[in-house]
């Protein structure tokens, strides 16, 4: 038959909570993005891959916070823990590549394009993922031209949102993408969310069985610290955070590494030098 489905379990706190989750990610992943853009290649990867995990986290948490207010009646509802895990390391893995094409060829172009594409269809596969980890007294069926819907929004959002990012032009900017990556998430969750219908078998299986909330709290522990601790990155600098001492700054250009800091008074006697030999005059021949 036919469940009741519940998406508003706690009316509008879930997705409220969920899509600042979702900004949250998206703000510090994103600005990641834009700092690789800065500094030398070599460092290049380090800012990408803490990015991808940022915004994988992020988008994995509103997705689950969004589920405690997901309920079906006459069915309780439990979550296979593997495939959930999964679908987190789903998420960051194809939002990394995303964001890496971008970081690395910058947000315009095929790059921007490709990046975007991926960044999104990593968040259309960790909800569904996610959601082929539920486990009930049912079976769940999708509205195909819906579920499609949800995947463009993505994708259309993920691109705007790795655009924004890529422009270096400030804090509004980086805001903007940030509330764009949120709304990417959120927009594809709940237009999934609307493609799905519960048909439920009624053999009572399974008990009354836990909450929600219950269930899914536990796990969304890790990914909260990890993204809490990337903001202190963020904040403070990663010397800062790891208690190593901030070593002197170094004259680069975004992409170019590093020259070695030479004192101007060691440069400029070698300056002077070369400019006293290239005047010398000429010393008169005899004929």
């Amino acid at each position: 038959m036919q469940g009741t489905v519940d998406g508003f379990s706690y009316g509008i706190v879930t997705p409220l909570v969920a899509y600042l989750m979702a900004c949250l990610g998206g703000a510090l992943g994103l600005r990641c993005t834009t700092r690789s853009m800065l500094v030398a290649r070599s460092r290049r990867p380090a800012w990408l891959a803490l990015g991808s995990v940022a915004i994988g986290s992020g988008i994995w948490t509103m997705h689950f916070i969004a589920m405690m207010g997901f309920t079906v009646d006459g069915t309780p509802i439990h979550y296979d823990k593997p495939m959930t895990f999964a679908s987190l390391a789903l998420a960051i893995v194809m939002v990394g590549v995303g964001i890496f094409i971008v970081g690395s060829r910058g947000a315009r172009g095929t790059a921007l394009f490709t990046g975007g594409t991926i960044t999104g269809l990593g968040i259309a596969s960790m909800h569904y993922l996610g959601m082929a980890g539920l486990r009930l007294d049912g079976r769940l069926e999708y509205n195909t031209l819906t579920v499609a819907a949800s995947v463009v929004i993505a994708m259309l959002a993920a691109t705007a949102a790795l655009w924004a990012a890529g422009q270096v032009r400030g804090v509004l900017w980086s805001v903007g993408a940030s509330l764009v990556m949120g709304l990417a998430a959120s927009g594809m969750h709940y237009t999934g969310m609307a493609a799905l219908r519960v048909h439920v078998h009624g053999t009572g299986a399974g008990g009354p069985g836990d909450s929600p909330a219950s269930l899914l709290a536990p796990m969304l522990v890790g990914p909260l610290a990890f993204l809490l601790l990337a903001g202190a990155v963020m904040i403070f600098g990663p010397k800062t955070v790891l208690g190593q001492p901030e070593e002197a700054p170094a004259e680069e250009k975004p992409g170019v590494p590093a020259r070695a800091a030479v004192p101007r008074q060691i440069r400029r006697p070698a300056q002077t030098a070369r400019r006293t030999v290239r005047r010398a005059p000429r010393t008169p021949q005899n004929h």
